[in-house]
């Protein structure tokens, strides 16, 4: 069975679209997907040889102005028929704590059912203000992990290792932002291009 690096941000956007195209895409094409959580921001600046981002200071171009990436998703998330709420200037949160939270979930086998119900949180619900600590491991709690041993490898130096070797991996093999595939030595990036994705899955020998 194919494996496909999906490597994403838990707090994207185009994170939260891909994800819900996941199971489909595996049934139909007979593959599995192997989760890699980045910190957004910290990845691209990784890729990028560090300095700036187009998402530090004033958006360098449309495409990266907040009222724009809304009803660009809320596009997708209907055409795939999903709900979307943007999160921008509705919640807060810890892009690097929320990235913790998914390696952590992956050290205890769920990193897949932790994820959507986390996104739910930031994408879905109507809630406001800050998502933090507490509220990562309600979300852990609410999928049947120990909350206690989640907690503590939030807390573990290993776990924060493994962040960083997962964004090493990722950019060491091409990724430059989230969402990204990578498959048979290809770089597919972002949730547009998941046409792209399949055509590459139908079409390969």
């Amino acid at each position: 069975m194919t494996t496909i690096d999906f490597v994403f941000g838990a707090s994207s956007r185009y994170s939260y679209l891909a994800v819900s195209q996941l199971p489909k895409l595996a049934a139909e094409f007979g593959v599995r997907f192997r989760w890699r959580p980045v910190t957004t921001i910290a990845l691209v600046r990784q890729a990028r040889g560090g300095g700036s981002t187009p998402f530090d200071g004033a958006p360098p171009a449309k495409q990266y102005d907040f009222a724009w990436r809304r009803l660009d998703a809320e596009a997708w998330a209907a055409l795939y028929g999903i709900p979307f709420r943007e999160p921008h200037g509705r919640v807060k949160y810890d892009a690097a704590q929320l990235n913790l939270g998914c390696v952590a979930a992956d050290v205890m086998g769920r990193i897949e059912a932790f994820v959507p119900a986390l996104q739910r949180e930031i994408f879905v619900t109507d809630r406001a203000g800050e998502i933090g600590r507490a509220d990562i491991v309600d979300v852990a709690r609410g999928i049947g992990l120990d909350p206690v041993a989640f907690e503590t490898l939030l807390d573990d130096a290993g776990t924060k290792a493994a962040a960083q070797a997962i964004q090493d991996e990722a950019v060491a093999r091409g990724a430059f932002g989230v969402p990204t595939f990578l498959v048979d030595g290809k770089v597919i990036w972002g949730n547009d291009r998941i046409p792209l994705l399949r055509h590459h899955l139908a079409t390969r020998a």
